[in-house]
């Protein structure tokens, strides 16, 4: 390969790097969720194959994040305080919590799932407030019709999967209650978020104009937020 062209090579890798979507993590909430459903109807040769795939691609996420996160940190922070890309960092939480969920159900493993869980509520503690204190105190915001998208709803997608892997693991801890309320308190914040974010995108849907490059597939959200 010539010069341009590794050149070239580079500063495609550089440009994907840099404009990275937050939400990728969704690749590791799908497959850990058909997983675990196929464990729990007898198919374990389908829930096996795809618990190795989804570490995989949480590790390749993981490194690409973090290699983002060292390289075009003031980017990521401008992503964070979008309103449209800010809320896809919640896959992270919710990918984080998934995986450990996955892991408990599919193969057993409760060590790293606990590890997983911890670093779940430590982005969640992050993301959730970093996002939304910085697009309440930010100054030029967009209008509801433009800043708000079914994205938002992965802030309970991720809220509901720190409760479901927390609950998961508790029985096996030295006190389980403790953290049984703590999984209670997050399930009805998230209950409480998702009727809180569902009421402005009702009032998105029903009193603002709607055309139809709008109706992106995160408002497939809704629905997916509230099964969880």
């Amino acid at each position: 390969m010539s010069s341009r062209g590794k050149t070239s090579v580079q500063h495609r890798i550089a440009s994907g790097l840099e404009t990275l979507f937050p939400g990728y993590f969704a690749v590791v909430m799908a497959t850990g969720i058909i997983s675990i459903g196929a464990q729990l109807v007898g198919l374990g040769w389908i829930a096996a194959p795809l618990l190795w795939l989804n570490v995989v691609a949480y590790a390749l996420l993981s490194v690409l994040f973090l290699a983002r996160l060292l390289l075009y940190f003031p980017r990521v922070v401008q992503d964070l305080r979008d309103h449209g890309r800010g809320p896809g960092f919640f896959t992270i939480v919710a990918g984080s919590a998934v995986l450990g969920t996955q892991l408990v159900v599919v193969a057993g493993r409760t060590e790293p799932a606990h590890w997983l869980w911890w670093l779940a509520i430590g982005f969640w503690l992050l993301i959730m407030y970093s996002f939304f204190t910085a697009v309440v105190v930010r100054e030029q915001k967009p209008t509801l019709e433009e800043g708000i998208n079914g994205a938002w709803l992965i802030a309970i997608v991720g809220t509901q999967a720190v409760s479901a892997l927390g609950s998961l693991l508790a029985p096996g801890m030295s006190a389980p209650q403790p953290v049984l309320f703590f999984t209670l308190c997050m399930y009805l914040l998230g209950a409480l978020l998702y009727l809180t974010i569902i009421t402005l995108i009702f009032y998105r849907f029903t009193f603002l104009e709607m055309p139809v490059e709008r109706l992106t597939p995160p408002y497939w959200i809704n629905m997916g937020a509230v099964a969880i």
